[in-house]
Formats: C-alpha cells, structure tokens, sequence
C-alpha cells in the first residue's frame, strides 16, 4: 500500500512541478508598472523580477539634482520588483493551495 501512495504523491508533485514550470514562464510575459515623481520616472517590471523598461521624461533630469533623479529611479525600480513579486507569489500560491512551501518563492 505504501509504494501507491508514493507513486500518486510522487506524480502529483511532479504536476505541481511541470504547473509552476508553466506559470513562471507566463509571467515572464506579464508586466507591472510603476512611476515616481508624478510620473517623470516609469519602470516596468516582468514576473521574472527582471527590468524591461525605464523611461525618464526630460522634466526629470536637472543637472543642479542629480540626487533627486538618482531617488525617483530607486523609488519606481523597487516599487515594480515589488509589485512583480507580489504578483509572483499570488500566482503561485494559486498552485500550492496557500501552503508556504520554503524555496519555491
């Protein structure tokens, strides 16, 4: 009886697997948004908390505040990997049921 048991955990796990496989590379495709400074600095961000895009509107860059602009980048990079893991771990935790399973995200 034991050996059944572990065959059908064993290929439930590897569902789950070949599912989180899946899900991360369609977020790699999806993207957030995020701006600071009223909206002179956007960044955007895929589920793979990678970088895509950052735009400056010329409003934003004062050669007398380097340090202003330097802040805004800063303030929108870390809002939008933010706002990618956060959506990260909801598609995720879709998969696992909410179980917090430790390394998985």
């Amino acid at each position: 009886m034991m050996g059944g048991n572990m065959a059908k955990m064993m290929k439930q796990v590897q569902k789950m697997q070949a599912d989180m496989a899946k899900m991360q590379e369609e977020l790699g495709d999806r993207t957030v948004e995020t701006t600071a400074g009223g909206g002179v600095v956007k960044v955007v961000a895929n589920g793979k908390q990678e970088i895509t895009l950052v735009e400056i509107k010329p409003e934003a860059v004062d050669p007398e505040d380097v340090e202003m602009l330097q802040d805004l980048i800063l303030t929108a990079v870390n809002a939008a990997l933010n706002q990618s893991r956060d959506m990260m771990s909801k598609e995720m935790s879709k998969l696992t049921g909410g179980l917090n399973i430790p390394g998985l995200f």
